[in-house]
């Protein structure tokens, strides 16, 4: 057994946590809207509407649950809730809990503390190399579910930074058209997709339940996170409170959130060689001086 076996037995090991861990959350999915709001609001917890009676797939998720609050009460609150505000950022709170990604993270930990041993044990390799893939396997483990979040929550962020300015739009038109605040909401979720319709639907179902405008858009602005939505947002509760024409506000806000779309691709385009130098230092100049020189080298070998 060598260390591609260790290596596969690891990741067929966390890919099996992976599985009971998304086979937990996916429950709830299910719950209504009114349940989901106390979730979200951290008011209750979700219930589960399985049928009585012996479950395996309750049991497993039972003994997930366990597992991971378990860890969860063994762990600093404040990591607790970090973890928690980034998944709400994410749009990942009804699928998997900051319980149970602390648990994922563990899993991933010692599927690569598990790699490593193996490898040492199994291989024979020499001590400096052992030590080195054991300490990389390990950071492996702890790093890559982080960083999956961290990259899911940045995308998420930056495709509702894009949207902003379309949805704005499309609000500007419904309500000049004479449809209410909640209306054009209804409208820009009918119209459009992405993470940015999503919320938008959730704060209206908000508002459908009985929670202000007011609160509605606290609890967008608190469950994104984007600083241009915050701002447009704060804009919306100024003009709100003074009686400003909504409409009017959000034409101006579209205007500016375009701008800074614009500014925003601008830098992207701008980093773009800093980012391309490295890749193509490392794996295209190489290759292109081995096909240029190439040919040349014995000529060159014979004049000297």
């Amino acid at each position: 057994m060598d260390m591609t076996s260790a290596i596969a037995g690891a990741l067929l090991a966390t890919v099996g946590g992976l599985a009971v861990v998304v086979a937990a959350g996916q429950r709830r999915m299910a719950v209504d809207a009114a349940t989901w709001l106390e979730g979200e609001l951290g008011l209750a917890t979700v219930p589960s509407d399985e049928p009585a009676g012996l479950d395996i797939g309750r049991l497993v998720r039972s003994s997930v649950h366990g597992v991971a609050h378990f860890i969860a009460r063994r762990s600093p609150r404040a990591t607790i809730d970090r973890l928690h505000e980034q998944l709400l950022h994410a749009g990942l709170t009804t699928r998997i809990s900051a319980e149970e990604m602390l648990m994922l993270n563990g899993l991933t930990a010692a599927a690569g503390i598990g790699a490593g041993v193996l490898w040492i044990t199994l291989g024979h390799p020499p001590a400096r190399m052992g030590i080195i893939a054991l300490v990389l396997l390990s950071l492996a483990g702890v790093c890559v579910p982080r960083a999956w979040l961290t990259r899911h929550l940045q995308a998420r962020q930056d495709a509702i930074f894009k949207a902003l300015p379309d949805a704005l739009d499309l609000m500007v038109i419904a309500m000049e058209a004479g449809v209410g605040f909640d209306g054009a909401i209804q409208t820009v979720a009918e119209h459009m997709d992405g993470p940015l319709a999503e919320e938008l639907l959730r704060s209206l179902a908000e508002m459908e339940l009985g929670v202000t405008r007011r609160e509605a858009l606290q609890n967008l602005r608190r469950r994104v996170d984007v600083p241009a939505l915050n701002y447009v947002i704060i804009s919306l509760l100024q003009a709100d409170a003074l009686g400003m024409p909504v409409s009017r506000v959000l034409r101006v806000q579209a205007n500016e959130m375009r701008q800074k779309r614009r500014q925003w691709a601008r830098e992207k385009a701008g980093k773009l060689p800093v980012k391309i130098l490295l890749p193509l230092v490392l794996f295209i100049f190489p290759p292109v001086m081995v096909v240029v020189l190439g040919p040349a080298v014995p000529a060159i070998t014979k004049m000297f």
